[in-house]
């Protein structure tokens, strides 16, 4: 095999970086140097190893002369000029394999907080105020959950509600991807019978903006709102007047429309707005900092899917 130079430009497990070294990889690491700067260099490499440090434009394609493969230890592929990438022979690779039970995890676990105040009671116990009727919940049996993308995360999500005596619909733009955990029906169909929507679409231009005011009045009833996959499928403002009319009844976001390409900083001038502080304060809804995917246990299961994927690619 020829001498295969891959470069890391995000962290990851060991467990990449250890087992490309063992198959015979030269593997050189750079998680400091500007995209511009790594442009400059990306001609001597064969492979590139990324998370979301920057977009992988036409550009820096263009000086990828010798690039065989982009791999993102992660589930989407956003961060990358696909059609193009592709158009140039470079083989794109994800791992959505890794981490899609970490985010079915995540979602019962929103859900489930949810629907019993777990967030809003908590802080009231521990600022001294005991109020149990004020905290009744709903619980999940006798519900109809809908999932919207119903690829790696979507079916993670149905499995961990086998357990639960729900129905679970899904609707996907692909056919025949309903299993024995959800039942795939129209997008119509869903909207008339879902307690609660959770989202699981990559960020595309079909997805961008997809629940808005319009979206979200043509349920025929109020529901519950998880977001695992991308920020910008869900426009804020329509989010925080539905709230308050009680269109919907609480939301669960891992995910923020606000968020950088790198997912790695939120807080700025543009998250200081009215919509924004609503959510933080509101007490129906639940925020985390895009950790659906994030476990002990993704962390390796994404490096060696990443590793498994790289070598069928070489055919080794």
């Amino acid at each position: 095999m020829k001498e295969i130079k891959v470069l890391h430009i995000d962290s990851n497990h060991p467990t990449l970086w250890n087992q490309l070294k063992e198959l015979g990889f030269q593997n050189e690491a750079d998680y400091t140097s500007t995209k511009e700067e790594i442009e400059a260099k990306i001609e001597n490499y064969n492979g590139i190893v990324i998370r979301s440090r920057f977009k992988i434009d036409k550009t820096f394609i263009d000086k990828a002369k010798n690039l065989d493969f982009i791999a993102r230890v992660g589930a989407g592929l956003e961060s990358i000029d696909c059609d193009y990438a592709t158009s140039k022979n470079i083989h794109l690779i994800a791992a959505p394999e890794g981490n899609r039970n970490a985010v079915g995890e995540q979602a019962l676990g929103m859900l489930l907080s949810l629907f019993n105040n777990l967030n809003k009671s908590d802080k009231e116990v521990k600022s001294g105020i005991w109020q149990r009727e004020a905290n009744r919940g709903y619980e999940l049996d006798g519900k109809t959950v809908g999932i919207i993308g119903y690829g790696n995360m979507g079916k993670a999500f149905a499995k961990k509600l086998r357990g639960f005596d729900v129905d679970v619909l899904c609707y996907d733009i692909l056919p025949s991807v309903g299993d024995e955990n959800a039942k795939q029906v129209s997008l119509s169909e869903l909207q008339q019978k879902a307690d609660v929507l959770s989202l699981h679409v990559p960020w595309t231009t079909a997805t961008d903006k997809m629940v808005n005011a319009e979206f979200i009045n043509q349920f025929a009833k109020p529901f519950w709102l998880l977001n695992l996959a991308r920020g910008k499928c869900v426009v804020t403002k329509d989010l925080v007047s539905a709230l308050k009319n009680k269109n919907i009844l609480g939301a669960g976001l891992d995910v923020l429309e606000y968020e950088k390409l790198s997912f790695e900083n939120l807080f700025d001038e543009e998250t200081k707005n009215p919509d924004f502080e609503y959510l933080r304060q509101a007490d129906n809804v639940l925020l985390t900092p895009h950790i659906g995917g994030w476990t002990f246990e993704s962390h390796e299961k994404l490096a060696q899917t990443i590793v498994d994927k790289i070598k069928k690619y070489y055919k080794i």
